[in-house]
């Protein structure tokens, strides 16, 4: 869609920021005081247009729940919804606290409760809950007793290229498989669809190439579920600290490095839950229509997403 396009034709649009997360590219829609839901057909039309092409849909909307700030659904490129995304949960962290002034908030998300914060380096801070290791809630098709290791190779049986990888959840199920050499040594564009539809993954998953480069750091790509490659993926990099402490490979707080060059920092504190820290970024802001994905850009300078200029759909 064009950002030129003729508004007037089009529905009623509600605010949305264009927005980075260490790579990962976010689209933050202001869907609070509306009953309208993103389609996924505007979801994919906003995903083929260069200007707005994202990994992630965070949809702000009103609370269901008593104690929390908002209903968070989230949406891949191809329309299909995601239980978590770390790296988008701090863009709307930054967003909302700009709007605000409020550094801290509690999030519903198909994944369960987030609470996250921002700090006063301008850091973000998500605590991503606990991770999840059975067989069973990862989800995978067959009972495996131990998933810090599972039967899964790519390549030939006697010189796999990839093989036994870690599984977890971190509110979506994510693959980790270690290797050596260099991460961009593998060719994950043309692996990672087809491990995320392997059969093992009933609900498909999150495919990540690491290797560890001391007891505090790691190197991470990751074939996104229902996105592809992506700059960056923070429940990926969640699932692959605790999975690398899980293995002995590292400690329980690390530096995960990330394809779009920055760092994220990952802790599995005593009590379960996995912190993730990083920053956000505010690019641009506009309006679209949530059926159409139909849109316009706002003039710029805009930082945040006021509620005047919410219109109800």
């Amino acid at each position: 869609m064009s950002e030129t396009v003729d508004m007037k034709a089009a529905g009623p649009t509600i605010p949305f920021a264009r927005m980075n997360g260490l790579g990962n590219e976010i689209i933050v829609a202001d869907m609070r005081g509306s009953k309208a839901r993103i389609s996924p057909e505007a979801a994919r039309a906003l995903a083929e247009d260069a200007a707005t092409r994202f990994d992630q849909i965070m949809a702000i909307h009103d609370p269901r729940l008593h104690g929390t700030d908002a209903y968070i659904r989230i949406l891949n490129r191809d329309g299909s919804e995601a239980g978590a995304c770390g790296n988008g949960t701090r863009c709307v962290v930054q967003a909302l606290a700009a709007e605000t002034g409020r550094q801290s908030f509690t999030f519903e998300t198909l994944a369960g409760i987030l609470s996250a914060h921002e700090r006063e380096d301008g850091l973000v801070s998500v605590d991503m809950g606990p991770p999840r290791f059975g067989w069973q809630d990862i989800p995978l098709a067959e009972e495996f007793r131990d998933t810090r290791a599972i039967e899964l190779q790519i390549g030939p049986i006697d010189a796999p290229v990839l093989h036994s990888p870690s599984v977890a959840s971190m509110g979506n199920p994510h693959a980790i498989f270690w290797v050596k050499a260099d991460v961009w040594s593998y060719d994950l564009d043309r692996f990672g669809p087809i491990l995320e539809n392997h059969p093992i993954f009933p609900e498909r998953a999150n495919i990540s190439i690491a290797q560890v480069t001391s007891a505090e750091s790691l190197t991470l790509r990751t074939w996104e579920r229902g996105a592809g490659l992506t700059g960056a993926c923070g429940s990926a990099a969640c699932a692959a600290a605790v999975s690398a402490a899980r293995t002995r490979r590292t400690g329980r707080k690390v530096a995960v490095t990330v394809p779009a060059g920055g760092e994220l920092l990952i802790e599995w504190r005593e009590d379960d839950h996995v912190i993730m820290t990083g920053p956000a970024t505010w690019m641009w802001s506009g309006r679209l229509d949530p059926q159409t994905g139909a849109y316009i850009r706002d003039a710029e300078g805009k930082t945040s997403l006021p509620e005047e200029s919410r219109e109800p759909a």
